[in-house]
């Protein structure tokens, strides 16, 4: 698998996209804000010739979702994530404002995932991990193959991630 974060929004969250052999890939954390840093998401998929099968959300936190409309609209995916954080989700719009930012509403989830809840995509496969603190619902993303957690605030790979040519 190879891993590939860009930053985005005027937050700025870490969004990951996760390439998997198959050419699929899944998208951790869609942070995309406006339309220039979607068009930056979507060339960069293009030009990796890789196909989106998979929307993951560690958490609903607005930033962690600004990108969920596009996706849905660009490649037809709906987000995954916690139950748990059903009411972050549903306050983003009022939650940018406190920040003097806008957002339309975001999409309702494809589904709701579970602690030790397995997810496939390709040949990849990732375990979710129920680890609430930050929110009530985050959830973490674990690659056994890997050996990295994708959990929304810091990866267990961040060190090697900013010094790998896959950061972008």
């Amino acid at each position: 698998m190879k891993i590939y974060k860009i930053v985005f929004s005027p937050i700025e969250v870490n969004t990951y996209i996760l390439e998997d052999e198959s050419g699929d890939c899944a998208i951790i954390d869609c942070g995309c804000y406006d339309r220039k840093e979607s068009d930056r998401l979507a060339d960069f998929i293009k030009n990796k010739n890789i196909n989106p099968v998979l929307l993951l959300n560690t958490h609903c936190h607005l930033d962690h979702i600004f990108g969920n409309k596009f996706i849905l609209e660009r490649y037809n995916l709906r987000a995954f994530s916690n139950e748990n954080d059903e009411m972050n989700r549903n306050d983003a719009v009022q939650h940018a404002m406190l920040f003097g930012l806008t957002m339309e509403s975001p999409p309702e989830p494809a589904g709701f995932l579970t602690d030790n809840q397995t997810i496939t995509f390709g040949r990849t496969e990732l375990v979710a991990l129920f680890v609430p603190g930050h929110t009530s619902g985050s959830l973490g993303f674990y690659s056994e193959k890997n050996n990295c957690v994708f959990h929304g605030k810091e990866t267990t790979i961040e060190k090697e991630i900013n010094s790998n040519p896959f950061f972008v």
